[in-house]
């Protein structure tokens, strides 16, 4: 039996990677194959496409992108009606995922979608349009699921998988050794996105920040944390010089345990943000779109926070940074207080542990189980 799995970035690529691992621990026979990334191949998922080809962000960018992913879709839709999968999975990027559902569901494909869209955020219109096109909802957050309450559609909270692979307590001292970097010194972490349009839009904004932050305190230790070794060319061309001429340390790959050995994380906002939450670590969120992206985007958000420690929390845990006031001196002007305000610093790890003891869950297992369950597909037990 098959399942086929679509993510659309690094984050999805993470959480497909631990469904997977569940699945096949459930059922040793299944047949695992999709849209994937290096974690999820390296879990055993058959690559039909990279997800480099929905690496995309922003309005504006989406549309300039439009034919490229109209085309792909079809194609991923011939290749998934002509295989023998019994069930469609799209790990979050929704605006693609949905509407390959919805198109395979009417062919008569079961299709389920792992990671809720953001409705409580922007397009409650949407909701409808997500019950018609999955069989299947299951969200990572407690919060979620109200918000389809009268929509019909089949909903299941499961938790997030980040939650339940990292530790409550994480090992500064030991991340620190992995890396080889100094012990005693304030750590800043830079991380500009996972998308290649986040990277080119925030590459001189990190550089700058550091620079920042260098003229502030020379005793201060800068690292810049890319999700794959190819972004560190991109981030260079975009940038304009090597970020290591700058003492900028430079990690690919290793972003859990950078965030773990920080002492304060900059970080575009995204899945990135609740990953620094769940290490522990302070931070200032910040995002920059192109100015008609950041124009529709104003009149279509309807919520308070765009940070996810802030949305989770309900509060405003963490700063937020959004377009022009997304500036290097603001930015390390927040990472200093976090160092500067001890205090602070406690209470937002006091809270950090109370919401990632409410998210750690099993998640993966749990989604697995869901699936197995609502599906009626056997060998549903560990063997």
């Amino acid at each position: 039996m098959t399942i086929a799995l679509a993510a659309g970035e690094a984050s999805g690529d993470q959480l497909g990677a631990a469904l997977a691992k569940a699945l096949n621990q459930r059922c040793p026979d299944i047949q695992l194959t999709g849209v994937t990334g290096l974690a999820m191949q390296t879990a055993g998922v058959q690559s039909l496409a990279s997800i480099e080809q929905l690496s995309v962000m922003g309005l504006t960018e989406v549309l300039r992108h439009l034919p490229h992913l109209v085309q792909f879709r079809r194609s991923l839709r011939r290749q998934l009606l002509e295989s023998d999968s019994a069930l469609f999975v799209g790990i979050d990027a929704p605006d693609f995922n949905l509407g390959l559902a919805r198109q395979l569901r009417r062919r008569g494909m079961p299709t389920a979608q792992f990671v809720a869209p953001s409705v409580w955020a922007w397009r409650r219109y949407r909701i409808s349009k997500i019950a018609r096109s999955v069989d299947l909802l299951m969200t990572l957050f407690p919060f979620e699921a109200q918000h389809f309450v009268d929509s019909g559609l089949n909903v299941r909270y499961v938790g997030h998988p980040l939650a339940d692979e990292l530790p409550m307590e994480p090992d500064k001292a030991g991340a620190r050794r992995q890396l080889a970097l100094s012990a005693g010194q304030p750590l800043i972490a830079l991380l500009p996105g996972s998308r290649s349009a986040e990277i080119k839009r925030h590459a001189g904004l990190m550089i700058n920040t550091a620079r920042e932050l260098q003229q502030a305190d020379a005793s201060l230790q800068t690292m810049l944390l890319l999700a794959e070794p190819d972004h560190l060319e991109l981030f260079r061309q975009a940038a304009g010089r090597d970020p290591a001429e700058l003492g900028i340390a430079l990690y690919c790959g290793q972003t859990r345990t950078g965030l773990s050995a920080a002492d304060v994380a900059i970080a575009a906002s995204g899945t990135v943000t609740l990953e620094a939450l769940l290490c522990k670590t302070p931070m200032s969120v910040f995002y920059r779109l192109s100015p008609g992206s950041y124009w529709l985007a104003q009149r279509l958000v309807q919520t308070r926070w765009i940070a996810l420690p802030n949305v989770l929390a309900n509060d405003n845990l963490v700063p937020e940074r959004l377009q022009q006031q997304a500036q290097a001196k603001t930015l390390a002007v927040d990472a200093l207080c976090w160092l500067e305000q001890t205090h602070r610093a406690e209470v937002f790890r006091e809270r950090a542990v109370q919401l990632h003891q409410q998210l750690a869950c099993s998640a993966a297992q749990r989604a697995a189980a869901v699936l197995l369950e609502t599906f009626g597909l056997a060998l549903s037990r560990t063997r």
